[in-house]
């Protein structure tokens, strides 16, 4: 019996011989035996839980919910999606928020892959030359995305549980900036909609005047915009084919190769460090433009060595998403 593996408490009911005197045996006559470890079967075997990784890495399944419906068909038996996840948790899977990237298509791909082989033996002296510019949405109560706090189970709301919001006073700004080695460069705000004229006199003055503030010769420029269609308008490409510097050829939806998309993530996070939401919009540009100026050149600097490593991971990817 011992060596059919059954259990202990098992024999002893079928034989009336006490559990002491069969631990005895096994200990004397069978000691190479491997000992139960007691507790319910698993419901799920090693192959189930390679199956459920198989579901999730082919985008078969996205979450616990449908793999437990797919693996309670096979084992033919009920089963919890706390379970699921629990042996999902133990094979080193975790669940995490999905992460917001523009939808590449194939061409979109492909052109991601083509900017990456065209710059992948760019030396950070190469990347040191480009000014790269974007706008932003910057709210007056903070981000629109989610605020995380802790809080002690069963405790009740408080202030500093919830996140107040307003029906009326809010409101954003829009604003364009500009970033170099040397620092940030001047930043606008966008009164009103941004069109094709007034996009050409933000780069007649905010980005003429950056260039001029920190010395930069015009032919050793290399301009960075994205393909919005206020950037890529006829009398926009007129006005850069007249420039001394040159304009760089971007590919569409690709905020995760441009590096000043964290440096606006950092100007929110300084925004937010802020004891009091500002009282209205004229305030909020006002901060803007203070935390705006007080960025170091290190951040510029830090973010801009990073292209090497963007290019290689676009590389890697084959043009399809990265983790920047």
């Amino acid at each position: 019996m011992l060596d059919a593996g059954q259990s202990t408490r098992s024999i002893s009911a079928t034989t009336g011989v006490h559990p002491s005197t069969i631990s005895r045996l096994r200990s004397k006559e069978r000691s190479g035996l491997q000992k139960s470890t007691g507790g319910r079967p698993k419901k799920l075997s090693p192959s189930n839980i390679r199956h459920a990784i198989h579901l999730i890495s082919t985008q078969r399944a996205e979450n616990a919910v449908q793999v437990t419906k797919t693996l309670s068909n096979i084992i033919n038996q009920p089963l919890s999606p706390s379970t699921t996840c629990l042996h999902l948790k133990k094979a080193g899977m975790k669940a995490v928020v999905k992460t917001k990237h523009p939808l590449l298509s194939a061409r979109h791909c492909k052109a991601h892959l083509d900017f990456a082989h065209a710059h992948k033996d760019w030396t950070l002296d190469d990347w040191k030359r480009v000014v790269w510019s974007d706008e932003t949405k910057i709210n007056c109560l903070g981000s629109d995305g989610h605020k995380w706090v802790w809080k002690k189970s069963g405790e009740g709301l408080s202030d500093r549980l919830v996140e107040g919001t307003a029906k009326f006073g809010g409101g954003s700004i829009m604003i364009w900036g500009c970033m170099t080695w040397e620092g940030v460069g001047y930043a606008a705000k966008i009164d009103g909609r941004m069109d094709s004229d007034l996009y050409l006199q933000i780069l007649k003055d905010e980005l003429l005047n950056s260039l001029e503030h920190y010395g930069l010769n015009p032919p050793d420029i290399i301009f960075q915009q994205d393909n919005d269609p206020k950037h890529t308008s006829k009398k926009v490409k007129e006005w850069l084919g007249e420039q001394e510097f040159r304009t760089m050829v971007w590919p569409a939806q690709s905020p995760d190769l441009n590096p000043i998309e964290h440096l606006w993530g950092y100007l929110k996070r300084r925004l937010a460090e802020h004891e009091n939401p500002p009282s209205g919009i004229h305030e909020l540009w006002e901060r803007v433009q203070v935390d705006w100026e007080e960025i170091a050149a290190s951040e510029c600097q830090k973010l801009i060595e990073s292209m090497p490593r963007r290019v290689q991971a676009v590389l890697k990817a084959k043009g399809g998403y990265t983790k920047y």
